[in-house]
């Protein structure tokens, strides 16, 4: 199998290419600009702007993929709200453009998708349950999930998850969990929501589910991330009780008080047994991934 992948400088994107590589699969990993990413090879790199159908038909017609793992999106929620446009332009235009090219070429297309799809009155959601998304980054989500639904097309999948996290090189922003890990390291007071619910994701663990549906070519929806469910709050109380760091140091606070631009569903999560039975996913625990935190870059 030949696999294409898009976002290849993003963490999901490192993982998946790290991944690859040890198992000798062939691959032409894409982003905007140069490659950022020591592991993955300069004759397995191409830049592309999955914004340009015509770069992505090149792209397709050239390398022929089997499969494309799209990981690329603008992923900063309050951002999405102050620019609408760009916003979909890169999570829904875009996805459209590389599914376009993945029907013409019939290559098996897997998309990474959000819990942020759900409203957050009833989590954890099972694959099929209503989805409400509360922003525009939400929506646009959403609306990428309709590019693939609405299609006749069938050989698709689409990855929810939540908060990825983990450690990669030369990464554009960071995550929740290396972000509190260096924060309570150097001492600093955080502020952390207390009534927003989530099961973060190791990015190993996602990588590994995004390889194993293109293995099996599991067609559908999938909901895909951590085994530890619970408040933003608690869980950064454990990664310093974790480190030994002062817990004193997070302090809780209610979402209204911190007036973030976009709205966020306070109680998301997800009901795994679909992934477990079909995928064979086994997620790691919190302590655990935080363990291998510094090896796994």
């Amino acid at each position: 199998m030949k696999f294409l992948i898009t976002g290849s400088n993003g963490l999901l994107g490192q993982k998946i290419v790290r991944q690859l590589k040890k198992k000798g699969a062939s691959f032409l990993a894409t982003s905007l600009g140069e490659n950022r990413n020591s592991n993955c090879p300069p004759e397995n790199y191409q830049s592309l702007d999955i914004t340009n159908s015509q770069a992505i038909k090149k792209v397709f017609a050239d390398y022929q993929p089997d499969i494309i793992i799209n990981t690329a999106a603008i992923t900063n929620v309050d951002a999405c709200e102050h620019d609408e446009r760009l916003c979909r332009k890169m999570n829904v235009d875009a996805v459209n453009y590389l599914f376009q090219a993945s029907i013409e070429q019939n290559t098996f297309f897997i998309h990474l998708s959000t819990d942020f799809v759900f409203d957050g009155e009833n989590g954890p959601y099972k694959e099929g349950d209503e989805r409400n998304p509360l922003s525009v980054y939400a929506r646009s989500k959403a609306d990428s999930e309709d590019v693939l639904t609405d299609s006749n097309y069938s050989n698709w999948a689409i990855l929810r998850t939540i908060i990825v996290f983990g450690q990669g090189e030369n990464l554009s922003r960071s995550n929740l969990i290396l972000w509190a890990k260096s924060a309570l390291a150097s001492g600093q007071k955080l502020t952390i929501v207390n009534d927003q619910f989530r099961a973060p994701t190791w990015a190993d663990d996602l990588a590994w589910a995004c390889i194993e549906t293109a293995r099996i070519k599991a067609k559908g929806v999938y909901h895909i991330c951590g085994s530890d469910f619970g408040s933003i709050y608690d869980l950064v109380v454990r990664i310093a009780e974790h480190y030994g760091y002062d817990k004193s140091n997070v302090v809780p606070i209610s979402s209204t008080q911190l007036n973030q631009p976009a709205n966020r569903p306070p109680r998301t999560g997800f009901d795994l047994t679909k992934a477990e039975e079909i995928l064979g996913y086994s997620p790691k625990n919190l302590e655990d991934c935080l363990d291998l935190l510094d090896e796994s870059v």
